[in-house]
């Protein structure tokens, strides 16, 4: 291939990069200008649905989940209302949601028929719990 050939190719090559250099430039400040031209319109705070969920009553609240000890199925509530075997109970957590009948309760491997406030007391549970999860009285 000839030298003159190959400057021009060369020469073309370069003009080329220029212009798409111009354009792309050109074009971005385009898009700015348009961009700080629109003016989003949004609705005032009081305008809009609030949404929520209805939590339960704290009247029916027993108590939390302070562990979970997975092999036996066990959990250990702190309980902040009355407990007797035979309630029905409701664990509701984040990843938890579990309705079971009370069979057994313990307290230091004694078993108990009744929890007062302030026990921290030992349940078998038909599936996981987690820490924080609360209970509630069915």
């Amino acid at each position: 291939m000839p030298l003159k050939k190959k400057v021009k190719k060369a020469v073309k090559k370069a003009v080329k990069r220029k212009v798409t250099k111009r354009k792309v430039t050109q074009r971005k400040i385009v898009k700015r200008k348009v961009a700080k031209r629109t003016v989003i319109k949004r609705k005032p705070v009081s305008a809009k649905k609030k949404t929520t969920k209805k939590p339960q009553k704290k009247e029916n609240i027993l108590g939390t989940v302070t562990h979970y000890f997975p092999h036996v199925r066990a959990a250990v509530i702190k309980l902040k209302a009355p407990l007797t075997t035979g309630d029905t109970i409701k664990i509701k957590g984040h990843t938890t949601d579990l309705t079971q009948r009370v069979d057994s309760m313990q307290i230091d491997r004694v078993p108990i028929s009744t929890g007062k406030p302030g026990d921290e007391i030992g349940l078998l549970v038909s599936s996981r719990v987690r820490q924080h999860d609360v209970v509630y009285k069915v």
